[in-house]
């Protein structure tokens, strides 16, 4: 089991996909931990993740605050801070890197915050434990299928991020670096499923984007999955993508109105967005193989290449959300699936 008897550190483990990753941990499916690290900015979510884990330990009220005495610790601090990354790490077995600036529009208006946030606080994990020998085995980048052919700053940074955690495996060659990439994540913090449920139940108008728009859709525990995934399976630069399904905008807004009389209003394209997203591009698919349910892009870096790896293409084209697109039906069933329906 291979987290067991671990250290592991989510560093912005405060969002969506911290949170289930954390409760995916505790659970003991790759093992039971040693101890599991949040390492953020935001005293406020650490406090409600404190309180949920105590409640559902069943424990008084008096042991709330012995933080370093429990299995699930808080810790303040700031990925793009040297100091507060050497202080978390200088222990860690396992890290997973799911500090992020997100949000699309925000960061075209914003593109330093994400450069800090997405890229310098990648390279300082990296830089952490080569310049120290902390005894990290694994780092697990968290990305997003923006990262292919990006067109926006959120995008671009989370690409950068990739490429540092890969070249990272040359300079630390006793820590492995992978990452996961995946798109939308299903009622995730600023998502656009929580935006449709709050317009529906204020009665409208739900606004749309482009109707014809597609993104990839998946659950955050699909998304653990991949995570877990990799973990388990990868080799140091690789990189797991999930072959989730996809649905227009158009449709995913229909399911969710479902029989109300609900007016949709176009708005159009948002800063940085792309009509369609991409997992793998065609100029990865030379470097890409099946791996049961997900696809593994090899690194570029010579290096990094393995004996066997395929010299031919592991696609036939690149996988873009606009290839098999849920129709309607298909749409609705996938939300119930995940019990999305209001």
């Amino acid at each position: 089991m291979i987290l067991a008897d671990k250290r592991v550190v989510i560093t912005g483990g405060t969002g969506s996909l911290g949170k289930i990753l954390t409760h995916r941990i505790l659970s003991g499916e790759l093992g039971t931990p040693k101890k599991v690290i949040i390492f953020s900015r935001d005293e406020a979510k650490q406090h409600d993740i404190r309180i949920s884990y105590l409640s559902k330990k069943v424990v008084t009220d008096e042991v709330i605050y012995r933080n370093f005495m429990s299995i699930l610790e808080m810790r303040i601090g700031d990925v793009r801070d040297y100091a507060d990354v050497c202080s978390v790490l200088k222990d860690a077995d396992i890290v997973f890197n799911a500090a992020s600036l997100k949000q699309v529009p925000t960061c075209e208006y914003f593109p330093m915050q994400a450069l800090l946030t997405n890229c310098t606080g990648a390279q300082l994990i990296a830089r952490a434990i080569e310049e120290n020998h902390y005894p990290v085995e694994t780092v697990v980048g968290i990305s997003t299928d923006k990262a292919c052919k990006p067109v926006s700053v959120m995008g671009m940074t989370k690409s950068i991020q990739e490429r540092i955690f890969i070249a990272a495996n040359i300079m630390v060659p006793k820590t492995r670096f992978i990452s996961v990439r995946y798109g939308n994540v299903l009622a995730s913090r600023g998502s656009v499923i929580p935006l449709f449920h709050d317009q529906i139940r204020s009665g409208g108008p739900v606004t749309l984007t482009v109707p014809e728009m597609t993104r990839f859709l998946l659950s955050l525990d699909e998304a653990v999955d991949t995570i877990f995934a990799a973990v388990r399976q990868a080799d140091p630069g690789d990189i797991f993508v999930p072959g989730a399904p996809s649905t227009t905008v158009l449709n995913l807004a229909r399911a969710l109105i479902g029989g109300r009389k609900i007016d949709m209003v176009v708005t159009g394209i948002r800063p940085g967005e792309k009509m369609h997203e991409i997992m793998v591009s065609e100029d990865e698919i030379y470097r890409c193989f099946k791996r049961g349910d997900y696809y593994v892009v090899r690194p570029m870096l010579p290096e990094l290449r393995r004996e066997g790896d395929l010299p031919g293409p592991g696609l036939e084209k690149e996988f873009s959300s606009e290839d098999v697109v849920l129709n309607y039906e298909e749409t609705v069933t996938l939300l119930e699936k995940h019990n999305l329906l209001i």
